[in-house]
């Protein structure tokens, strides 16, 4: 299994990959003399030992240090006693992407040698950036690249034992890997002696798998994600007594445009998502057709760095947070998660998206994990190399998986119901596939049957016209049809279309909340300061591009919700 986070990020910089020097000296940056003197303005300079810890691993809330005399090593913890890779001289800083977030740190870092350092708290570090462009970019270029490499060199990783064909590995892994964690894979075909010896070393079965042992040396046995946020220092904790004025809910292409937008603006915001940046989009392979990406950008980098923009700004983001249910009757709102917190917000904007529809068939759900995929990302297409596929769909999201598994695949099967995919899917990719050698299309053909052991091993489909079925060999069937909203959370609190989708904008008979006598703006619904974004809303265009403009322009009704006087509660009602 292999990520494309490094190539995607290093792409987006202006870095010469076959210049070495030049990367290095961006990922370690030297401050000149003006710069450090105007960063003096946001933090206090300290004299230290040799010796002193600046930060450890599994610290939160870790400082950002300037080095102003000595030298600062930063290292990676081990059984054996710490490891420096790298050491930090004058004018040089710490830090990296965990430093936007309340994430356990990843590594730790000391004094070398006795000196002086310039030590600035979080809120001041963020004045910083604000205050500082120039010194900004340095810092947000030099982070990008910090964590690229510790994820290529899995710097304080955790480590996967597991089956590749195995749902839960997948799972496990995606939601590591999508969450910018280090992640080292041992799956016991391929790295037969060195899982044996891990699982031995740790008296552990094949039963067992798939394990995840911690960089704490932590064994977790077939952990649910919740569990396994935890363990690694993922999950961010979150004050009870809070009031945000801003909560978004869903990180995807929408969500994360909100949060972008909030947060810069100065409005106290909180993103809660369920798995990962990035939602649906988050796993295409390639999006070519968004503007600013001639080459195009993995939906995967596209939130990356989105997530790291609203955190910039001072957003926070909790992962991984399911809300269950919106209460709407009282104000501030209030979300209930799934693990039983509750979140305070004054206003609320719904981008919880949309999913794939799944397949009415028999033992379907038996194979969703097991050969039955909805995102095909690097990890998905190591999968298929060199053998056939499915990909049932005749969207875009369908038409950038069928090209991006051709090249990993040895032929991509794409299975539509209509006599065509002009109606449904960007001419350019449509030229993709009928230029393809590896890609087949079927048209007005529908799979029947789906059969395998402990995995999907054949897959029958019949032609609508024709009637006429085929059944191949095939282990890997990737979905990507129609769209079912993710608003179960929200029934009997918001206005929903026939099909589950939110509805926004004027025409609510009756209004849900009479505390205002001013018609809903173009992205509020049926309650006074509940929106709704992106793909999630009635009528919505299901493009990445219009979900990022719903997610901006939302905050200019947020502004004018916020200015408004505020609802009574139901306690002042009575």
């Amino acid at each position: 299994m292999s990520s494309e986070t490094g190539t995607d990020d290093a792409a987006a910089l202006p870095v010469d990959p076959a210049d070495p020097y030049l990367r290095q000296q961006q990922t370690f940056p030297v401050l000149n003399a003006d710069q450090v003197e105007r960063a003096k303005e946001f933090g206090v300079e300290q004299s230290l030992t040799r010796g002193t810890v600046l930060f450890d691993r599994g610290d939160r809330n870790v400082d950002f240090f300037i080095v102003l005399e000595g030298t600062v090593e930063v290292y990676e913890p081990s059984p054996s006693g710490p490891t420096t890779f790298m050491t930090l001289g004058r004018h040089q800083f710490t830090g990296e992407l965990d430093l936007f977030s309340d994430r356990e740190n990843l590594v730790g870092g000391r004094m070398a040698s006795t000196g002086r350092v310039l030590r600035t708290r979080r809120a001041q570090f963020r004045r910083l950036l604000v205050a500082e462009p120039e010194i900004a970019e340095i810092i947000m270029r030099a982070f990008i690249l910090r964590r690229v490499g510790i994820l290529k060199h899995v710097q304080g990783a955790s480590t996967l034992v597991g089956w590749r064909t195995s749902g839960d590995t997948l799972r496990i892994y995606s939601f590591l890997d999508r969450n910018g964690y280090p992640v080292r894979v041992l799956d016991p075909d391929q790295h037969e002696q060195e899982a044996r010896a891990t699982l031995e070393t740790h008296a552990l079965r094949s039963d067992d798998l798939p394990v995840v042992i911690t960089a704490y040396n932590q064994v977790l046995k077939k952990p649910s994600t919740r569990d396994l946020a935890v363990a690694v220092g993922l999950r961010e904790q979150l004050e009870p007594d809070t009031v945000f004025d801003v909560a978004v809910v869903g990180a995807g292409p929408a969500g994360l445009a909100a949060a972008v937008y909030s947060a810069s603006e100065g409005l106290s915001t909180l993103v809660l998502e369920a798995e990962a940046p990035g939602g649906q989009a988050g796993t295409s392979s390639k999006i070519e057709n968004y503007l600013g990406f001639p080459t195009g950008i993995s939906g995967h980098a596209l939130a990356g760095r989105a997530q790291v923009q609203a955190q910039k700004f001072g957003a926070r983001l909790a992962v991984p947070r399911r809300v269950v249910h919106l209460v709407c009757d009282a104000h501030p709102y209030t979300l209930e998660l799934e693990d039983g917190d509750r979140v305070r917000a004054r206003t609320v904007v719904i981008a919880t998206g949309a999913r794939y529809r799944k397949l009415d068939l028999e033992n379907f759900d038996r194979f969703e994990g097991y050969g039955i995929h909805y995102a095909a990302t690097p990890m998905e297409a190591e999968l298929c190399k060199d053998e056939e596929v499915v990909v049932v769909g005749g969207g875009n999201s369908a038409g950038q998986a069928a090209v991006y598994l051709s090249y990993h695949a040895s032929r991509v099967h794409v299975l539509i119901r209509g006599s065509g995919l002009a109606a449904s899917m960007s001419d350019y990719l449509i030229g993709r596939i009928a230029a393809s050698k590896s890609i087949v299309l079927h048209t007005e053909t529908e799979i029947t049957r789906l059969e395998g052991k402990r995995h999907l091993d054949y897959v029958t489909w019949r032609n609508g016209r024709t009637g006429a079925e085929e059944r191949h060999a095939i282990a890997d069937v990737f979905l990507m049809l129609g769209a079912m909203p993710n608003t179960e959370w929200l029934r009997g609190c918001i206005q929903l279309d026939d099909a589950g989708f939110v509805r926004c904008g004027a025409g609510f008979e009756p209004r849900a909340d009479a505390t205002t006598d001013r018609l809903p703006y173009a992205l509020e619904t049926s309650r006074r300061g509940v929106f709704a974004v992106g793909d999630v809303r009635s009528g919505s265009i299901k493009r990445v591009a219009s979900s990022v403009g719903e997610g901006s322009i939302v905050i200019s009704a947020i502004h004018a919700v916020l200015a408004e006087r505020q609802p009574p509660t139901v306690a002042e009602k009575r």
